[in-house]
């Protein structure tokens, strides 16, 4: 825990074929690092956190809850991906479309002011790619959140 309170670091995917899973990361732009002494894990840079993909059977197995039944439903999380405007929103769901993700919901204006559509990866993991008019975009790519 920070002095300013707790920080997200890492969010590991549970995937079923990490090979795929890893081409479709990069497809997306995502950096793989840390490949030395890392075989069955896959870690990327991903702004101020990691994004890990770890088979999904030893993900459960080593956080010791149960496999089955896999869901096929709403996971309840979703992952997001905001962007500095909605032409790049469009860009960024093209390109997940492109490696091999899966549509949900095409970009369009929303309620809140924004702009944002949604698609699954290989493994049925939802990512929103959003462009939000009241959180800036540092210069690194890093949301700001306002006071």
């Amino acid at each position: 825990m920070s002095a300013n309170g707790a920080w997200l670091t890492l969010v590991t995917l549970g995937v079923d074929d990490l090979a795929r899973s890893i081409r479709f990361y990069e497809a997306l732009g995502f950096v793989r690092k840390a490949r030395s002494g890392s075989e069955g894990i896959a870690f990327f840079a991903a702004g101020g956190i990691v994004l890990a993909l770890y088979p999904w059977d030893r993900l459960a197995e080593d956080a010791q809850v149960p496999m089955t039944p896999r869901p096929s439903a709403f996971r309840g999380m979703t992952l997001a991906w905001n962007c500095s405007s909605p032409a790049i929103v469009d860009e960024m769901l093209e390109k997940a479309l492109g490696a091999g993700g899966r549509p949900l919901k095409a970009a369009q204006n929303v309620f809140w002011g924004g702009y944002s559509g949604y698609f699954a990866d290989p493994d049925g993991h939802v990512w929103e790619v959003a462009h939000n008019p009241f959180f800036p975009l540092a210069g690194d790519g890093r949301l700001v959140l306002p006071d």
